[in-house]
């Protein structure tokens, strides 16, 4: 392993990160601010409690899950993309550096600024509605897996795409509205039954219940289908990277 190659790739992509703050990290929490306005007042006036918790409170991990997939697919699909619409990425290619190490650097970078977006948006949270995390360790561990998981999946993303509009095309097409349909503001016991059933076919849909959970022991899914979900995401996203850097696909055209 070559961890001197892989730090110079994470340390990269850290530094482009801290070089575009604003982009980067205020962006992400000025948007949850204004849900937290939005939805926690104007529609917390509306809706007290959901499975007891108060309104404002419950859609939290809701809109931490929205912003946690949208960073951790835009870091990393940029992140990959941009070498290779440039040209530098067989720079990197024929340098002594493996496909693993390319990848720890690139989908660690993005995982730690999605998950450093996560922590940011959650003490925001606190100054808008109060907070009390259940299960503080179920809360990390979903936000780890989550950050890694959608990270690897921006790589893919990234790699797939051959220019600027494809980069947006799933993330602003696919995962904004499974996000928006899957529980972010609303409890899907809430829904008609026909549509309970319809909305477990989205895979968002066991990503923010096992994260509600963490935080409030309330959940659509059980806590265990949760994790086995976001943990089957990981491992098909890893097998699907590991086939990309065997063939060389969209890497040495």
């Amino acid at each position: 392993m070559n961890v001197q190659a892989v730090k110079v790739i994470y340390k990269y992509e850290m530094l482009r990160a801290w070089e575009t703050l604003l982009q980067s990290f205020a962006s992400p929490v000025i948007s949850t601010a204004l849900y937290f306005v939005v939805f926690g007042s104007a529609i917390g006036e509306r809706i007290a409690q959901i499975d007891g918790v108060p309104y404002g409170s419950f859609i939290v991990p809701g809109l931490m899950m929205l912003a946690l997939l949208t960073q951790s697919i835009a870091n990393a699909s940029f992140g990959i993309f941009f070498p290779k619409f440039t040209g530098t990425i067989y720079e990197v290619m024929s340098a002594p550096v493996s496909f693993l190490e390319i990848l720890l650097g690139y989908v660690g970078a993005a995982a730690t600024k999605s998950l450093i977006i996560g922590l940011i948006i959650l003490a925001t949270a606190g100054f808008f509605v109060p907070l009390e995390i259940a299960h503080p360790v179920w809360m990390a561990a979903f936000l780890l897996l989550t950050c890694v998981s959608f990270s690897l999946f921006g790589f893919i993303i990234g790699l797939w795409a051959d220019d600027f509009e494809k980069l947006q095309l799933i993330p602003l097409l696919v995962i904004t509205p499974l996000v928006f349909l899957g529980g972010s503001f609303y409890s899907v016991n809430m829904l008609p039954p026909i549509w309970q059933t319809v909305t477990l076919f989205n895979p968002v849909v066991y990503l923010i219940s096992g994260f509600r959970w963490s935080f409030f022991e309330v959940s659509d899914v059980s806590v265990g289908v949760s994790l086995a979900m976001v943990l089957a995401f990981l491992v098909v996203c890893l097998l699907v990277v590991g086939w990309m850097f065997r063939t060389g696909y969209r890497l040495r055209q």
